[in-house]
């Protein structure tokens, strides 16, 4: 379950990691097809708007990055490297380390970016992409709509990521009882440090 949260932007179109860019594309222009028919024959809806404009915003997202020579690698680097930070992290345990500290401060920076990056900005700048423009006939509205949609999604899944990480775990205090007694002795009896 450490793929979880991480946006693929391969499954979401149904392709094979090795898929071509040109595999991506036509993928790309039979879901949008298909998600454009299937939210004109219902209920337009609020949840329905939403969810429509949120998988066209993914769907635009992932055949702009896929389609691409040097997003696509990149991308697919940067997801695999978290993925990998992620279980190196979890392989530490419970225990509060130098190295666990600085693997957490690590990879919150990182799933950060990478969401940020992925679910947010991408999917913006697709929406000015012309070949995603003629397909999914995204316009201004869809952008001005899922501008929030996206940050909610981005947020989701990122809590979604942190909840299994080690430090969401409540662990129990370690206190020195000892020491603690002599400082309160100390402070009672009048004595400063």
């Amino acid at each position: 379950m450490p793929e979880s949260g991480y946006i693929n932007y391969y499954e979401l179109l149904g392709l094979a990691n090795e898929a071509k860019p040109g595999e991506a594309r036509n993928a790309y222009k039979k879901r949008i097809k298909n998600l454009i028919a299937d939210f004109s024959s219902k209920e337009q809806t609020r949840d329905i708007v939403n969810a429509f404009v949120l998988d066209m915003a993914q769907f635009n997202a992932a055949v702009y990055v896929l389609r691409d020579n040097t997003r696509r690698p990149e991308y697919w680097e940067e997801r695999s490297y978290l993925i990998a930070l992620e279980e190196k992290w979890v392989a530490l345990g419970d225990e509060s380390t130098s190295e666990s500290d600085t693997l957490r401060r690590e990879f919150d920076t990182k799933i950060k970016a990478f969401l940020s990056k992925y679910v947010e900005e991408m999917t913006l700048e697709a929406g000015t992409d012309k070949h995603v423009v003629e397909a999914s006939q995204w316009g201004e509205s869809h952008a001005r709509h899922a501008t929030r949609l996206l940050r909610l999604f981005r947020h989701n899944l990122y809590h979604q990521i942190l909840e299994r990480l080690p430090y969401h775990q409540v662990t129990r205090p370690q206190i020195d009882w000892t020491e603690r007694t002599a400082v309160v002795a100390e402070l009672i009896a009048g004595e400063t440090h």
